[in-house]
C-alpha cells in the first residue's frame, strides 16, 4: 500500500486518465489506476490529485465538500489540502496521498510511483 504523503514526481510513472478538456473548473473525476482510488480537482484551472480515501476512517475523501483547496471528508468532519495531502483538522491526523499532474499534450496524466521490483 501506498504511504500517506506526496508523491516525489521524479520517482513516478505517469498514467493519463483523459482529456484536460473534459474536467472544468470546479470539477472533479473520479478514477481508479492499479487498485488505488483517486480524486482529480479542477480548482481555478489547477489541477490537482489525491487518494479518495479519508485516513481516518477509509471514507470517500471526494465525496466531500470543497472550499477553496481544502476538501472536508463528508464522514466525521476531518480536511486535507488537496495540494498537498496534508491533514488540516482533526479527527484524521494522518496525510493521504497527493499525486503529482502534469498536462501532456492535452491529456491529464497523474503520477504513480514506480514498482521497485
Amino acid at each position: 500500500m501506498l504511504s500517506y504523503s506526496a508523491v516525489d514526481p521524479n520517482e513516478c510513472e505517469f498514467v493519463a486518465i483523459g482529456a484536460d478538456s473534459d474536467l472544468n473548473n470546479g470539477e472533479r473525476l473520479y478514477v481508479e489506476i492499479d487498485g488505488l482510488p483517486i480524486v482529480v480537482f479542477n480548482i481555478g484551472g489547477q489541477i490537482f490529485a489525491i487518494g479518495d480515501v479519508c485516513s481516518h476512517d477509509d471514507g470517500p475523501l471526494g465525496d466531500g465538500n470543497l472550499d477553496g483547496f481544502e476538501v472536508t471528508c463528508p464522514r466525521h468532519g476531518a480536511s486535507f489540502d488537496v495540494r498537498t495531502g496534508k491533514v488540516i483538522s482533526l479527527p484524521a491526523i494522518v496525510d493521504i496521498p497527493a499525486y503529482p499532474v502534469r498536462i501532456v499534450g492535452g491529456q491529464i496524466e497523474i503520477g504513480l510511483p514506480k514498482n521497485k521490483s
